[in-house]
């Protein structure tokens, strides 16, 4: 699952995203409202989390541009601004839930499971192919009737490509759904040693590789 928290207090926004990569989330991080509110509408996230007081942009007008946008993905507003009237109104322009700072990251991640449950009628829980299956509720993973271990990354790089069953992802949309398109990690080799790691786990024919294009999981 691929998350995207606008938040422009880099020290908070660090430890979300760590707390949340090890429960196997993908996580992209925006420090600005303008390029928070770009990524939103181009990289199609599972969730946002976001902050109200943003530089370049708001987080209520971020919300209500995305909801006219047609952008359905679950909004939890991320605030210091608590009062009753301002949870209201970031309710009525189309956020889901609403946490108020400081907050029990413990919290956080219950909040983020119960707004992904509910897009589970759109997105199945339990995934497979080639053998494999993916329990998405619980991130177990079994080949046939064994039970296989996978490391935060590889879980979340193997959802990623099984959610989109038969098509090719290329190694920069890759980078950008399992490790949030970090500057440090945008050339290829970290997916393919990543791959590599998964064949080793799951058996070559769970993922197959596309020359000059990129990888998929045989539908």
């Amino acid at each position: 699952m691929h998350i995207l928290l606008i938040e422009d207090q880099k020290k908070l926004a660090g430890n979300i995203r760590q707390f949340l990569e090890l429960e196997h989330y993908a996580v992209t991080v925006a420090h600005d409202g303008k390029e928070g509110f770009e990524k939103a509408m181009t990289q199609e996230p599972d969730l946002l989390i976001l902050d109200i007081n943003l530089p370049g942009m708001d987080g209520y007008l971020i919300c209500h541009m995305l909801r006219q946008n047609k952008k359905t993905m679950p909004i939890l507003m991320l605030t210091a601004r608590g009062k009753q009237q301002e949870v209201v109104h970031g309710l009525n322009i189309g956020a889901d839930d609403y946490l108020v700072k400081p907050f029990d990251l413990d919290e956080l991640l219950a909040r983020v499971r119960a707004l992904l449950r509910r897009q589970a009628p759109e997105k199945q829980a339990r995934l497979s192919a080639a053998g494999v299956t993916v329990d998405t509720n619980t991130q177990e993973v079994w080949k046939g009737k064994k039970k296989v271990e996978l490391s935060p990354k590889e879980y979340a790089l193997f959802e990623f490509l099984l959610r989109n069953k038969g098509q090719v992802q290329d190694r920069p949309r890759i980078i950008e759904h399992v490790w949030g398109g970090r500057d440090e990690l945008m050339f290829s080799q970290t997916v393919d040693v990543h791959v590599a790691y998964l064949r080793r786990k799951l058996g070559k024919d769970a993922i197959k590789t596309v020359p000059g294009k990129g990888y998929l999981v045989p539908a």
